[in-house]
């Protein structure tokens, strides 16, 4: 009796092993096949009009192709790249949203929900800081963690990955195209992706047309909103300034969201060593932001009016406020220093003294002048990016 029950619980244990390795990955089956053009999409020479260098940070070693771009495209719709075949790239960072979410966290394998915010994907190659709390410098390093991460997307170990991918077909002469063989590399796949991320470039808005021809096409509340925007009265062009309006790409900044943060930033990151940190999160690009709701790190505004209110009258007190939502005084931001590296930097308060860095400035805002911020935001979409076929889904 006793060896049956042994035999009886050694099957139950083996079916759990195997249960668990099919939930740890699941085969690629089935497996659709993407729908490209005989002649690549030119991603390389398109004309950037007011944009300058959209591709600063872009390393020498790999340089945008359409090859490489096309390849990227591929690699970021696919969902195989997820442990369970269901989720990718696009999942979370939709076209028709400019790239970004419209949820406030999204849904990742196996239906766990991000604990923030999908950022919009908006020139990234104008920006040298990635996630909310810039714990990436380089889309090279930046583009596999999510693929990597256990609530994203769940292949945690990159050896499964390449041989996956390698299980497919029509990726050998993707890699080929690209890269001059068909050996397929996480290096390969992080480069590829890098590439096809870089060449989104929104450029195509409103506010792009209208800067060459000195906002003739802006309506009298977008051109009231642009000059409140960009007046030094205001701290809206103080953070969110450039080209890309993003503060440069790697500002970071506490904005008075909360008195106590349950999520601090790159305070999280640097936890117990350095709590001037707590609190600060990436300046987001405005590019696209009419499209791109919900708000913030933790999506907890919906609209843009709800936002501009925030700094009217909604700003907290906190001992990292950012010096220019203040009443007057020093303050603690984040701004590159030009290796790619954020670091703080503290402007005393006049005279000296605490870390008390004054009161939350009030904007004492009209409700027309309201209006005419949102109106300005608004022509910051780039409308074409959203529908470019380039940049689309190849496995529709």
């Amino acid at each position: 009796m006793a060896k049956k029950i042994n035999i009886l619980l050694l099957s139950a244990i083996v079916l759990m092993v195997i249960l668990n390795a099919c939930r740890k990955e699941t085969p690629v089956t089935g497996s659709s096949t993407p729908t490209l053009p005989e002649t690549p999409y030119n991603y390389v020479n398109q004309n950037f009009g007011q944009m300058g260098d959209p591709f600063f940070n872009q390393p020498a070693s790999n340089m945008l192709t359409n090859e490489g771009a096309t390849l990227g495209r591929v690699l970021f719709y696919d969902a195989k790249l997820s442990l369970n075949n269901t989720v990718a790239c696009a999942t979370c960072h939709k076209q028709n949203f400019a790239f970004a979410d419209n949820a406030k966290g999204s849904t990742g394998f196996e239906s766990k929900t991000t604990p923030r915010n999908s950022p919009a994907i908006i020139n990234p190659g104008m920006s040298n800081g990635y996630f909310w709390d810039i714990r990436a410098t380089l889309l090279e390093e930046q583009v596999l963690m999510p693929v990597k991460n256990h609530v994203e997307m769940g292949l945690e170990n990159m050896d499964n990955l390449e041989v996956k991918l390698r299980k497919l077909d029509y990726y050998a002469p993707l890699f080929e195209d690209a890269f001059g063989s068909t050996e397929i590399t996480r290096e390969r796949i992080a480069m590829a992706l890098s590439q096809f991320l870089r060449s989104m470039v929104s450029y195509r808005s409103k506010y792009d047309v209208g800067m060459a021809i000195n906002f003739e096409n802006f309506s009298t509340l977008e051109r009231m909103g642009k000059d409140l925007f960009f007046s030094w009265d205001m701290p809206c062009q103080g953070c969110h300034n450039g080209n890309n309006l993003n503060g440069w790409g790697t500002s970071a900044a506490n904005i008075g969201l909360d008195d106590n943060y349950t999520d601090n930033g790159m305070g999280d990151l640097l936890a117990n060593q350095d709590p001037s940190f707590d609190g600060l999160f990436k300046v987001p690009s405005l590019r696209n932001v009419a499209v791109t709701a919900p708000y913030m790190h933790d999506g907890r505004f919906n609209t843009l009016e709800e936002v501009i209110e925030h700094y009217n009258t909604g700003v907290k007190k906190h001992r990292n406020l950012d010096y220019r939502l203040t009443e007057g005084g020093g303050g603690i931001f984040l701004e590159g220093d030009g290796s790619g590296n954020g670091i703080p930097v503290i402007d005393p308060l006049p005279g000296g003294g605490s870390f008390d860095f004054g009161n939350p400035r009030k904007l004492n805002l009209t409700e027309t002048q309201k209006r005419a911020l949102v109106a300005f935001m608004q022509t910051l979409t780039d409308y074409e990016l959203m529908r470019d076929p380039k940049f689309s889904n190849p496995f529709k």
